[in-house]
Formats: structure tokens, sequence, C-alpha cells
């Protein structure tokens, strides 16, 4: 079984009346890299700074394999920042970028050298070494950043939005690399990111946050296919994951959600235990929902309201009730705008969510 390398425990953060991290919990495994997911604002960068001890928290605890650090300071914690902006020394090159750290801490000419010799060969960064920053591309800046980190072999490595002022294609590139490195140095990475393409990629975990509160925090998979509330579905997907609000019952046997006229049949296991003309809502991933022959009893109908071919994919806006939803499908799929279609959704990946709270059901 892993060591936990990081661990959280009911860390609070307050200025003043604003609670910016709201007593979060969570582990993290040495090896893995977490994602701290979520939109502007919800704490994230906050979390990521408490860790550092560039905040001390308002409570709560920070374990760094088992030991509290809170009265440790920030350059003693054996942590590493790359901040979002590269924050490389522009006056210096390459070379003397990688090497102020190590030279900070009082190591031998030989050993430096050594060191930053391995980093740089690792990073791809050995012809750049006598180059001075500006003369660099972002890509390259970015591993300059990574390498002045990695090169005091932290415990733990913090990156913090270090993809957000790249170009799209940059940004690709930079994720194949950052798996890269996670997978040859088994470095234990926290990862701070607004972009879930980013979080679901990268990381093993995800902690998905929103107004300081952790919504969720499982494996990349589980957050994207079974989110425990409605905000998780909402902030993952593109498009997002398909809410129907309506009322439970039944149709004979059948478990149902009813709106405005029309019916959508759930699965009996996760419709368990709940009263009939209960509050749900029933939240559909795009990708999920198939186009099914008429009668299929798992299945319900909606009217076709737009067909947009996108390549291998076609995107349907379907109207069930009064509400539309989106379908992704495969190009070529009989569906016409103004038409009638079934619509059979995975019953594994469908989510029963209470409408007041939005918090998922679960068998």
């Amino acid at each position: 079984m892993a060591n936990i390398k990081l661990e959280l425990v009911d860390l609070r953060k307050e200025f003043g009346e604003l609670i910016a991290v709201d007593d979060m919990s969570l582990a993290c495994e040495e090896g893995e890299t977490m994602a701290l997911l979520g939109p502007s604002g919800c704490g994230k960068s906050t979390t990521l700074n408490m860790i550092v001890g560039l905040e001390q928290p308002t409570s709560g605890d920070i374990l760094i394999d088992g030991k509290s650090v809170l009265q440790v300071p920030p350059g003693q914690r054996n942590v590493g920042l790359v901040f979002q902006d590269y924050a490389v020394f522009t006056h210096m090159n390459v070379r003397r970028n990688l090497e102020y750290g190590l030279r900070v801490r009082g190591m031998d000419r030989a050993d430096i050298d050594r060191e930053v010799a391995k980093v740089s060969a690792f990073l791809h960064l050995e012809n750049q070494l006598d180059i001075k920053p500006l003369e660099l591309g972002a890509s390259e800046l970015q591993r300059v950043a990574i390498g002045r980190t990695l090169v005091t072999n932290p415990e733990i490595l913090l990156l913090d939005e270090p993809l957000s002022n790249l170009e799209a294609e940059m940004r690709n590139q930079m994720r194949r690399e950052l798996r890269r490195i996670q997978a040859e140095t088994g470095q234990t990475i926290i990862y701070v990111t607004h972009d879930q393409i980013e979080a679901l990629s990268l990381a093993h975990q995800i902690a998905v946050m929103d107004f300081g509160q952790l919504k969720q925090y499982d494996t990349a998979h589980n957050v994207y296919h079974y989110p425990d509330n409605t905000f998780v579905g909402s902030f993952l997907g593109n498009p997002p994951m398909n809410f129907v609000r309506g009322q439970f019952g039944h149709d004979g046997n059948r478990p149902v959600v009813a709106q405005n006229g029309s019916i959508i049949p759930v699965p009996t296991a996760s419709a368990g235990g709940l009263s009939d003309g209960a509050d749900v809502i029933v939240g559909m991933r795009p990708e999920s929902m198939l186009v099914a022959e008429a009668g299929d009893p798992e299945a319900f109908t909606a009217s076709v309201i737009a067909v947009e071919p996108q390549g291998p994919e076609t995107v349907l806006t379907a109207r069930v009730g009064h509400t539309d939803l989106k379908l992704i499908v495969e190009t070529g799929t009989q569906a016409q705008e103004g038409s009638e279609i079934t619509i059979r959704p995975d019953a594994e990946l469908l989510a029963l969510f209470d409408a007041a709270s939005g918090v998922r059901f679960k068998a």
C-alpha cells in the first residue's frame, strides 16, 4: 500500500468574513498527481499557498509524510512551487536559473553541475543552458521553471495553473511532458487548474472545489462518470451533463421521472428508497445516450431541435418536456430537425440527484 504523502485535515482559511477554504480534508498518496480543480475564486490557489506555507491556515492541519508542517517555514518544507507566470530570472541564463536553488543551499560545485546536467537532459534543455530566458519560447520557459524546482528534489511538486499562458498546441505538448515527468520520476504532484481537460488527462485524483468547499474528491474516472452532486456534473464535460428536473414516480412497475407529460425511465437501483412525488433531477452525460429503436422499454422520446455535425461526431439537441438535452452520437445517426427520436441512456451512468440539495442519491 502506498504511503500518504500529503494530508489536509479540516483545513480552513478565513479572510475576514470570507471563508476561502471551508474545513477541507483529503489525502494524496506518494507518487500520485492530484488536481485541485474549480472555477476562479473557489479556493484552490489559497489551498496551494497554505501547503507551501505562504498562507497560514485559520484552523486545521497540513501533514507531509504524517508530520504537521504548520510550524515549518516555507523554505524548509521541501515542497517546490512552479508559478503560473514561470517566475524565472531573466538576467540569468538557463544554467544559472537551474543552479539557483542548489547554490542557495550551499551545494558544492561538482554536485551542482551533476544535478543541472541530469535535469537539463531530462527536460531537453541541454542545448539551451547558455541562453537567456527572453530568447526562449513559452514551453521552454515552462520547462526551465519546472526544472529549477525539480533540481532541488522536492517531496511534492506544486504547479499553479502552469499551462494557462500557453497556446492550445503548446498546452497539449506540455501535458504530454508533465505526464512523462510524473511517470519517469514518480514525483508527487499537486496541480491547480480551472481547466477540466488538464485535470482529467493528468491527475490520478481530482479535488473539485466551489466557494471554498470540497465538492468531490475521487479518481478522475469517478469524478467524471459518477459525480456526487449537480455542481460536479455541470462543471465537468463539454457539453456538460444534462439535467432534467421532475417528479419521481412509477409507470406500472417501472420507476420513472416525469416532467411536463414526458417520462424518463430510471434504473431501479438508482431509485431505491425514493417516494413517489419526490422532486428529483436526472443527470445524463451527452455521450452516454444512444438513439434507440422505438418502443425500447429503457428509453424515452424527444423532439430533435438541432443537428450539428462535427466530423466523426454529431451533437444533437433534443427536447424532452420543457428541457433541452445535448447528445453526442456518431455522424450518420438517423436524426432530423423536427423529428422525434427514441433515446436510451446508459443505465449505469444515469444519475439521480435530490432537487433541493443537488446531492446524488446513491444505492
